[in-house]
């Protein structure tokens, strides 16, 4: 399975929008080991939100490594691996927003990075569903508050 959002996306609970959802179609992506939607039309109540355009862009990518890095061989005698790669991942989420009256619109970046030590997307995969299962689900029950914090700057 690949990444491929099912559109609309449901947009996680926030103060001030009412059952979001966000349409999404292909884009161009920046890089050939990416995918990445722009945000082309919006449901719900998000009174003041755009889609995306030019100079205020709403897209989401994800990027895979260039370069897969597998499990090295351990060392024979102490059987051993002493050095284990990463393989990191990328979520990045852009928006255009004006900053204030008469400002051009400048874009805000979520940027999230995922890695994840060779070896354990087959060894303990569980580890890694369960890891990600969290996570998410974090993100999620705290979508309102999380974005609270972006705004208030109180932690």
């Amino acid at each position: 399975m690949s990444f491929a959002p099912t559109s609309p996306v449901t947009g996680a609970t926030v103060t001030g929008l009412t059952t979001p959802t966000y349409t999404l179609s292909a884009d161009s992506p920046p890089d050939v080991n990416a995918k990445q939607f722009a945000v082309t039309a919006l449901g719900g109540t998000q009174t003041g939100v755009d889609v995306h355009s030019v100079s205020k862009p709403f897209t989401l990518a994800m990027f895979k490594p260039k370069k897969m890095n597998a499990l090295p061989q351990a060392n024979s005698t102490t059987g051993i691996i002493k050095d284990v790669p990463n393989n990191v991942y990328k979520i990045i989420g852009r928006k255009g927003a004006v900053p204030a009256a008469n400002q051009v619109p400048r874009t805000a970046i979520i940027n999230m990075s995922i890695s994840i030590p060779a070896g354990t997307d087959t060894y303990e995969a569980e580890e890694i569903r369960a890891q990600w299962s969290a996570f998410v689900g974090m993100l999620n029950q705290n979508s309102s508050a999380l974005c609270d914090v972006f705004l208030t700057g109180i932690l």
